[in-house]
């Protein structure tokens, strides 16, 4: 009993830690086709840049994501998971800390990324139905979210129109601070937002 315990764990103990590399070279190449979109755009993120980035040859890029369309879609599944851990993360507090931690969200290199999905995804049709899916599900779940961290009643007239209000601003305010470095202004927008949420809230 004893043999066929050893000879059997033996091939799963040598099979793991190669899973454990593989995982860990495919969590680097998405890592850095997030950076890569973030940094360089739709245009210049190769599948080439993002093997150099990740460390690892083209040909160990293309084991995992055999075309740039199958990295990117998997940079897009992967953008929309981190979005969503990070909304989840969020601490419950007050109402004012949680308008700027959602906007906080919308100004961090994952929107970044997000964004440069989006604009790959309008001219890619292979990207578009991926993205537009994988949006309307961090959508739907950042105003679920951010419903419970406010606080809010739905079943109160206006309630979900001021939390979607919110979040669009939050989008807006991310868009702004693409450019240039937005955050003087957007303090204040954002303290005038707290409050007007708070007063819409009840």
């Amino acid at each position: 009993m004893g043999a066929v315990t050893s000879s059997s764990s033996a091939p799963r103990a040598a099979h793991a830690p190669k899973q454990d590399r593989s995982r860990a070279t495919r969590q680097r190449l998405l890592e850095a086709a997030v950076a890569c979109l973030a940094e360089h755009g739709w245009a210049g993120s190769t599948v080439s840049v993002v093997a150099e980035r990740a460390g690892v040859s083209r040909g160990a890029a293309q084991h995992h994501f055999p075309t740039r369309e199958d990295l990117f879609t998997g940079a897009v599944e992967y953008v929309a998971e981190e979005r969503s851990a990070a909304l989840r993360a969020l601490p419950v507090q007050g109402r004012a800390e949680v308008v700027a931690a959602l906007v906080d969200l919308y100004t961090g290199p994952l929107f970044r990324a997000a964004l440069q999905l989006w604009v790959a995804a309008s001219n890619e049709a292979q990207l578009r139905p991926r993205v537009t899916e994988l949006e309307a599900r961090v959508g739907r779940e950042t105003h679920r979210i951010a419903v419970e961290l406010l606080g809010a009643d739905e079943s109160r007239p206006g309630t979900r129109e001021t939390v979607q209000g919110l979040l669009d601003m939050a989008r807006g305010l991310g868009l702004a601070n693409l450019l240039t470095d937005d955050t003087a202004r957007r303090e204040r927008v954002v303290a005038q937002w707290a409050a007007l949420v708070e007063e819409g809230l009840g």
